[in-house]
């Protein structure tokens, strides 16, 4: 699982602060009446022994899928585009490719016109036939994404994190929250600290900085605050 990441269904719910219920029928489809669809694509973990935990990049994906349902783009249109990305650009997962912050406005201008979908036509400026594409993608999506050198999406720095205390890399700790410097998790700093209610003395214990570890509490602290609104 190193480099790929470890996730169960409410941890990628927690980690990009989406409904569990969404996310499920984009990663595991869902029936609809007599008709059964099937995931927006493929997770990392579908053919390995955990075919029902998720990977790194079907954490950041859904991140991008959730902006376009935001925005009113149906999910045959996404399926559509997510299927035509993955030809275009060569790549599983397309949407958080550096690529297609620039190019993705092309991939979803060729779908929308393909299928017609009357329910998508307010996505494209009839005047310049482009896609209005930077009201859907917008930066804080791709903000604190690192990139490796072919364009791939290596690790993630979530927003709440100005000074990148802390990551979500897949090639450490299963991708679950960590300190950028030490690798310490933020859930042991923070289990720590309700014990001790000194973040000094969990700075001592686990000889990191006091900033990191209050950063850590911030952070655990929302994502419990995000698991009581779910």
């Amino acid at each position: 699982m190193i480099g790929t990441g470890l996730y169960t269904i409410g941890e990628v719910a927690t980690f990009t602060q989406i409904p569990v219920r969404q996310i499920r029928r984009w990663l595991q489809g869902y029936r609809s009446g007599n008709r059964t669809y099937s995931p927006l694509w493929s997770s990392e973990l579908s053919e390995s022994p955990l075919p029902r935990a998720f990977g790194f990049h079907d954490l950041l994906e859904v991140r991008v899928v959730h902006a376009f349902r935001r925005y009113g783009v149906s999910l045959p249109t996404i399926r559509k585009a997510s299927q035509h990305a993955r030809e275009y650009f060569e790549r599983p997962y397309p949407f958080t490719c550096r690529r297609f912050l620039t190019d993705g406005r092309t991939v979803f201008a060729e779908i929308l016109e393909q299928a017609g979908d009357t329910e998508d036509t307010r996505l494209l400026d009839m005047a310049r036939k482009q896609y209005v594409f930077e009201n859907v993608i917008r930066p804080s999506l791709y903000d604190g994404i690192e990139y490796d050198e072919n364009g791939g999406a290596q690790r993630w720095f979530p927003p709440v994190n100005r000074k990148r205390r802390i990551v979500l890399d897949p090639a450490r700790n299963f991708g679950k929250p960590i300190l950028t410097e030490s690798g310490v998790p933020t859930e042991a700093l923070f289990a720590a600290y309700r014990v001790e209610q000194d973040s000094r003395r969990v700075a001592a214990i686990y000889e990191v900085p006091i900033a990191d570890v209050e950063a850590a509490i911030r952070y655990e602290q929302q994502l419990d605050e995000q698991r009581l609104a779910a």
